[in-house]
């Protein structure tokens, strides 16, 4: 490890020292960052939970031990004594396994790559800005469970082939999940960590982790993981006052603490920096998923995420530094940042001042977008603009339009609940609503049970409502759902120039009455028109004029019958009339695509 690098906040391999490693001699030597402790020690299973003293190791912040009978299997912990005089025994920071919760004990784990088979992947693999990017958002242990109990979790390798079968047929090319970092409460659902190196246990070993992500690999499916760099869980016996003192967090309550209730990292510490970028690397490197998605980086640019409080020198240093390193050693991984604020150029360059992004969340798209559709049908006409405000902002970043967790539990309702009016009437909005988030530019995300029309809040403790497929309506929701993805995987114009201003353009946004939209997607070699009536009335007689175009190929309603709807498949498409226009009879709460024939 390189020490300066280390305090410098420029180290991204820290891992490789500390930690627990097995040594070829036999045995193993535990190392910990722990400056300011009177005394460490080492406990565990192979020596009866006995402290066995460390010595300081290189400039005397470290300790260090060699302990021969320690095998990998083996659980064990550091024993800390505070400079005022308490003891307090403290998991690994840098432990790559740990026991499940309620116990807490690092668990000694050899980093492997004998698990992948995926070279000819990561080979190709590409960060998808030019590229269809369909992206599954999942909680490993509430997607499917094998029995009824809480803890009827299905393991990494169980869940593998589950879950990649059913990611292909429904037209999805990458998955994301919720954060794997050990964490003690469910309830948190990942977000307040207790062990940044250690794949929590509740699916499985590490090992079970990497077969899983190898098997999605095989089956052409990228794997992005929920990584959480803003703050940490404070269990006294994880990284809080680790040495007896704020070595993680920041020494003043005000900001110390956040909204969540747990402690926020001091990113202004080079130790934090390299601890924080180690373990980013780490997930990426030794575990080859395909990306990041940050949780809450606003929380990072601005102190406790509140632009009135000033931005956060240190905190946006960090960001660059960590996926400036991060590109650097691995170009073609997928850096996304959840942002709710406005600060510009996240998804820049950090070589152009920006913050290194490849992908920001449009949580401003997916608000309005969301308020829009819950109103009432005639409410929209003053609402209108809703829906064309995302333009005005959209080659700002480049986008990823969420439909995430956050967006189904705490009262707010499932995608289809939200809809407006009674059951029946949400099933057509869903289905229009769905087919603008798909033309609109940008890639997409949806979390598990949307693409069935759950109706059920998410509960991390129970599986999704599968059995909601038996009711005819919910399993016509399904088959559009899966044609929707797969129109727009096979259609290059909703996805080629995603981030080009030629790949976009409004034919029709001022039918405020009549609450109809149409736009244009373009690639270089396809163009497609978009149409769209969120008004509960039909439109009949709607013309329109499509520069070059000589007829229109048909290639999905959202009204067909089959989805559930009115419209009878029958015809192709459309002609152009005498004076170069089309006709259109438009059914409520309906979408149509069309390739456009020049």
């Amino acid at each position: 490890m390189d020490l300066f690098g280390f305090y410098q906040g420029q180290e991204f391999e820290a891992y490789q020292y500390l930690g627990a490693h097995t040594i070829w001699q036999g045995g193993t030597v535990f190392r910990t960052f722990a400056p300011s402790a009177a005394a460490v020690g080492v406990i565990g299973e192979f020596n009866s939970w006995q402290e066995e003293p460390m010595q300081k190791a290189l400039d005397g912040n470290f300790w260090e031990l060699t302990v021969p009978q320690a095998e990998e299997g083996m659980m064990y912990k550091y024993r800390i004594h505070y400079r005022d005089g308490r003891t307090i025994d403290h998991c690994d920071p840098y432990g790559f396994y740990a026991q499940l919760r309620p116990e807490n004990a690092s668990i000694i784990s050899i980093l492997r790559d004998d698990e992948f088979h995926d070279a000819a992947w990561l080979k190709k693999r590409t960060v998808m800005t030019d590229k269809p990017l369909n992206i599954y958002e999942m909680h490993m242990g509430s997607w499917k469970k094998s029995g009824e109990r809480q803890e009827d979790w299905y393991h990494y390798r169980e869940a593998a082939v589950r879950l990649a079968p059913y990611l292909k047929d429904n037209h999805y090319n990458y998955v994301e999940i919720m954060p794997l970092c050990e964490y003690p409460s469910d309830e948190s659902w990942g977000y307040q960590a207790t062990g940044f190196f250690s794949p929590t246990a509740r699916y499985g070993k590490p090992d079970d982790l990497k077969y899983f992500i190898n098997y999605m690999h095989e089956n052409q499916i990228g794997v992005i993981l929920d990584f959480v760099p803003v703050h940490f869980a404070c269990n006294d016996y994880a990284l809080l006052q680790y040495d007896g003192t704020a070595l993680y967090e920041y020494p003043h309550s005000d900001i110390g603490y956040n909204q969540w209730g747990s402690c926020n990292f001091m990113h202004s510490r080079g130790e934090v920096r390299s601890f924080l970028q180690s373990s980013a690397y780490y997930w990426l490197k030794e575990f080859h998923f395909d990306g990041l998605r940050m949780d809450a980086i606003s929380n990072i640019i601005y102190w406790q995420g509140n632009s009135d409080r000033g931005e956060n020198v240190p905190g946006v240093q960090f960001i660059k530094s960590m996926n400036l390193g991060l590109k650097k050693r691995l170009p073609s991984c997928i850096l996304i940042a959840e942002d709710s604020s406005s600060y510009p150029k996240v998804t820049g360059p950090v070589e152009e001042g920006g913050l290194g992004f490849d992908y920001k969340w449009d949580l401003g798209w997916m608000n309005d977008t969301l308020t829009y559709f819950k109103a009432d049908p005639y409410l929209r006409v003053d609402m209108y603009h809703k829906l064309t405000f995302s333009m005005m902002y959209n080659y700002n970043e480049r986008f990823i339009l969420p439909f995430s967790h956050d967006e189904v539990v705490h009262g707010k309702a499932t995608i289809l609940q939200k809809m407006n009016g009674y059951y029946e009437q949400k099933f057509p909005q869903a289905r229009a609503l769905y087919m603008y988030m798909y033309a609109h530019p940008g890639k997409k995300m949806n979390f598990m049970g949307s693409e069935i029309g759950q109706l059920r809040e998410w509960d991390e403790k129970r599986e999704q409502d599968w059995d909601i497929l038996t009711y005819p309506a919910h399993d016509a929701f399904h088959h559009f759902m899966m044609e929707l993805n797969h129109i727009y995987e096979k259609n290059d114009a909703f996805w080629q120039m995603d981030f080009k201003q030629e790949g976009f353009e409004w034919l029709d946004c001022h039918q405020e009455e009549r609450r109809v939209y149409v736009f244009e997607r373009r690639s270089e070699r396809q163009r497609i028109l978009a149409i769209f009536n969120f008004s509960d009335l039909e439109q009949k007689g709607y013309r329109l004029a499509v520069p070059k175009a000589k007829s229109l190929k048909l290639l999905l309603h959202s009204d067909w019958e089959r989805f559930g709807g009115g419209t009878l498949k029958k015809g192709g498409g459309k002609k152009a009339g005498k004076t170069g226009d089309f006709a259109f009879d438009l059914p409520p709460f309906a979408a149509v695509y069309y390739e456009i024939i020049e």
